[in-house]
Formats: C-alpha cells, structure tokens, sequence
C-alpha cells in the first residue's frame, strides 16, 4: 500500500473510457450468465424471448426489463438469489413497514468486493491508514453502518463504532480518540455541533477533524457548505443503496465536481422516469444501476428512483469513471401540491440561503376544505431579535424566495431553535396529512 499514491487501485481508478467499457462489457456478460442462476431472472429473460447471448454490447443493456423494488419485494425473502443459500454468509434488508422489505444477499467475496470499494472512496478524499475514523452511523440491518466499518478496516485506519445516538459520547470519543474523519447523516452532523457548542468545545481548536463522509439523506450545497464552515473540515458527499450493496456506490474526490460511480463495479443509466427512454447527457433523469461484480444477488437495470445527471466522465484527479450531480430527490419522494411537482431539497436550497436561520425544518402538507396547503416550519439560528417588525419581514422574503422556487406560496412559520425534534437517523423533513381520496 503506497500510501503516497492519490489512488489505492489505480489498476482500475485510472482505466480510460474505452477500457473501463470493455471491462464492463465482460463483466456484464459473466453476470447475465450467472444470473440464469436465478428462478427469477431465468423467468423474466424467457418471458421476454431473451437468451443470455443476445447481449452483444452495452447498448444491449436495453433488450433487458428493469428490476424494481416491487421486484425484490414479490419474491420475498430470497427470490432474486443466483447462488446457493449455504454459499451466502450476511443479508440486508429495508424496514418492510409498508409491506415485504427488500432483502439483499451477500457471498464472502461480495462483502470483500464492498469493502474494497469503500476503501477506495476513502483514499480518494486523503485518509490513510494513520487516521481516526468515527462511524457515527447505525449498525445492523441499516448498511451505513458495516459497510463503512468494513472498508475503513481494509484501508488500515482505526476505526471507532461509535454507531448513531449519544451526542455527548460522540464528543468525547472525537476528543479522546483524536478522530480526524467522521461519517455521519448531514441533519446528525448539525446536532454534534450544537451540543459542542454547549459544551464549549471549539471543534476547529479542541479536536483534530479533517474530514467528514456524509449521505443518506438529501442536502443542497449550501447546508455542505455551512458544514463545513462549523466545523473547519471538508465534507464529501456519499452515495449508496442496500440494493446496491451499501456505501461505496460512489463519492466525491477532492475535487468535489460531482460523484465518482465505480464503473468496474456498476453500469450507469439515466432515463426519463416516465417514458423509461434514456435521457442526452447533461439531462436529470432517474438513475439506473446494473450491477456487474457481484456474486449472491447481481441486479439488472434496478430502478433507484433517485434523480441526478451526468456531469462527465475526465476529471482533474485523474478518474475517467462517471460523475453524477448530486442526487435531486427521488421521484417516488415528489410531492405533488395543486398540480406542482415539488422536491424537498428545493425547499431546503432556499432555506440554506439565509443566514438567520438553522438546518433544522419541517414540511407538512394538509387538506383545507378543498385546497392542499403546505407549511414550513424553520428554526432560527439563534433568536436574533424580538422585534416584530424583523421577524414579519425575514418571513415574508423566506415565503417569496419559495414561491420563485416552488410556483406556490407556501405558509412559513419562524420557530425558536430546538423547538422540533431531532433525529440520530435520517431526518424527517416531510409530514403529509392530507385526506386521501379513493
């Protein structure tokens, strides 16, 4: 391990465009012909007339269905399998809350496979084996939690588990341990540095952080910014999905100029969520995932639902693997309020956008007679004035940046900070109480 190299695979960080397309042409090839392991993709290519061999070339990609969360949930809990049962060693799986959960099987070689990944995005951003890394992130079925554990362990740093919950104990490992990188939800990352501030801890002065990895909930550049600014460190944003694996799907490199996806790992699509017609480069679209290295439960053209576009392929750190923007939302999370498709995280964009208020805020949507409305309710940074006149004009310019935004006027309600609840997991952000008609 070189620890003086910007890259810890750079037999496959620095591919060109044209082997990384070979590479994934080959693996895609192996995948679709261990995939006829499966009663269930073995069943959806005859449904469909398609043979395994009829997959030519990437473009071919598009012959096959996609595979969608309703899939993975029809064949509850072990349909979409394509080795056996006993080669399996973990599995994941979502909450289930509405229904099935989406379960997720893992070979040995998998989960080294996602260790190795998570390790490559941690390099990517300047950790090295010398580092503290504090994951403050759930353990369990949730796979933030394994998945940045394991690969931090594989790039040789110290690794503390301090899992999500107990500000107070974060602070205190953060200092005793000398962490220097932290990963950690964007809404939690906000709470450790309210309670550092009760504490009179100056996070700049009294701790050694560098770095935080952040994701699993949605965040405009703005709330990275305020992050970062807070607490004197570089914060790069992460993407993952259980469907996937888990963390290591992607990351920013130092550049922060978009995402890295792995292609070795992964073949991108982005298409209309309608249509399901690919969309032209540059375009937001719903990003679809092909998994191409994976041994228990490789997936085809999974549907993720989250939105974004891609960025380009070159970067200044020497990649040639995709970026993709920011996640957008994802389309399954659109809310549609008198005929107006609106995202979350166009709400919290404008919100980061003035400095009286906090990150903390709450959409709920209602049913007023026959009108949906929405309220906004966001904290102030800090009660900066008692004067009437100050708070009735911040409201005002806060509802009509929304408006601009949104095309609706929404109600925005200014509240003291602390006032909602805080959450040590994703935050929730949207609480629809309208009545629903059948």
């Amino acid at each position: 391990m070189d620890t003086k190299s910007e890259y810890l695979h750079p037999e496959m960080e620095t591919l060109s465009i044209e082997d990384i397309r070979k590479l994934q042409l080959e693996r895609l090839k192996a995948t679709i012909n261990h995939c006829m392991n499966s009663e269930f993709y073995k069943k959806r290519f005859a449904e469909n007339g398609l043979k395994p061999e009829d997959i030519k070339t990437l473009d071919d990609l598009k012959k096959i269905p996609f595979t969608t969360k309703q899939d993975l949930r029809d064949n509850y809990p072990f349909g979409l399998r394509s080795i056996e049962l006993k080669d399996c060693v973990r599995l994941h799986s979502s909450s289930g809350t509405t229904g099935n959960p989406t379960v997720i099987l893992h070979s040995q070689k998998d989960l080294d496979e996602w260790a190795n990944a998570v390790a490559r995005c941690l390099w990517m951003v300047g950790l090295r084996p010398d580092d503290v890394f504090q994951n403050s992130s759930g353990y369990g079925m949730f796979t933030g939690g394994l998945g940045f554990q394991y690969g931090a362990e594989r790039l040789g740093m110290l690794t503390v588990p301090a899992a999500a919950g107990n500000t107070l104990r974060q602070i205190k490992f953060i200092k005793d341990f000398g962490t220097t990188a932290i990963h950690a939800v964007p809404s939690y990352v906000t709470r450790i540095k309210e309670v550092m501030d009760q504490q009179g801890i100056d996070p700049k002065k009294d701790t050694k952080l560098k770095i935080l990895a952040i994701g699993a909930e949605p965040h405009s550049e703005a709330q990275r910014k305020r992050i970062e600014e807070m607490l004197g460190v570089k914060a790069y944003n992460s993407f993952g999905m259980s469907e996937m694996c888990g963390p290591g799907v992607a990351f920013e490199c130092k550049e922060q100029n978009g995402l890295h996806f792995w292609e070795d790992y992964y073949i991108v699509e982005i298409v209309n969520p309608e249509t399901l017609e690919p969309v032209p480069e540059g375009e937001i679209g719903e990003l679809v995932l092909t998994t191409i290295n994976r041994e228990a439960m490789p997936l085809l053209r999974y549907r993720t639902r989250d939105l974004t576009r891609i960025l380009g392929h070159d970067c200044p750190c020497g990649r040639h693997h995709v970026r993709l923007d920011r996640m957008k939302g994802r389309s399954d999370d659109m809310m549609v309020l008198r005929g107006v498709n609106i995202f979350p995280i166009q709400i919290e964009t404008i919100l980061m956008q003035f400095k009286e208020l906090s990150t903390n805020y709450l959409i709920t949507l209602t049913t007023d007679g026959d009108n949906d409305n929405m309220t906004v309710e966001v904290e102030l940074e800090d009660l900066f004035t008692d004067d009437y006149t100050q708070l009735e004009k911040l409201t005002k310019d806060i509802t009509r940046a929304l408006k601009d935004e949104i095309l609706l006027t929404p109600h925005v309600k200014l509240i003291a900070k602390g006032t909602l609840p805080v959450s040590e997991g994703k935050a929730v952000r949207v609480v629809d109480k309208r009545k629903v008609y059948e």
